[in-house]
């Protein structure tokens, strides 16, 4: 009987922290229709797709072509 009790109670123990932690999410329960949308993140490029970067490895490559001027 005891341990009928305590599973009981763990299961209520269970659900109210379920409840508590998609609650802290700040989800909105399907009853009320609206889907919730994933937040949007800022694209991540890769430094071979800035310009910057590439014109500063053409530089560096011209001048380790170039011989030295004396």
């Amino acid at each position: 009987m005891l341990f009928l009790i305590a599973l009981v109670g763990a299961a209520v123990i269970a659900l109210v922290l379920w409840k508590a932690m998609n609650a802290a999410r700040g989800e909105i329960p399907e009853a009320q229709g609206r889907p919730v949308p994933p937040p949007s993140r800022p694209r991540v490029s890769g430094p071979d797709d800035d310009p910057d970067f590439l014109r500063q490895l053409d530089e560096r490559a011209r001048r380790q072509d170039e011989p030295p001027s004396a």
